[in-house]
């Protein structure tokens, strides 16, 4: 199953992700939904991490509190004028914003940590 679409790939190929770094993708509490994903390229793995996928060479991890809502996701990547970027889609999301920047998933329990707002 493949997480990352080919204009994600060469968006984040552009954007320093290789064999040598890993991409790390989070959910935090926040958003109009309640929880938004983040993503950060990095040199090493945390100790509380684990991989999820390997793709053409990168690497995808994320925390052990993160994990369970990262299973459905696809990461894509716009360059639209208006909203250039990655997009995270998950079909196990429950429900989303309407600018699509925060989710919620029905049965899990919030996530506890820094609160962020829509798009931030």
């Amino acid at each position: 199953m493949s997480i990352i679409s080919k204009k994600a790939y060469q968006a984040l190929l552009r954007n320093g992700a290789d064999k040598k770094r890993y991409l790390r993708i989070l959910v935090k509490s926040g958003g109009c939904a309640g929880m938004t994903y983040d993503a950060e390229i990095d040199d090493k793995i945390n100790m509380n991490e684990r991989v999820v996928a390997v793709e053409d060479g990168i690497t995808i991890v994320t925390d052990l509190q993160s994990y369970p809502y990262v299973e459905g996701l696809k990461l894509d990547y716009s360059d639209d004028l208006i909203s250039a970027g990655f997009r995270f889609n998950n079909s196990s999301n429950d429900s989303s914003c309407g600018c699509g920047a925060s989710f919620s998933v029905a049965g899990f329990p919030i996530i506890n940590q820094k609160e962020a707002t829509c798009g931030s």
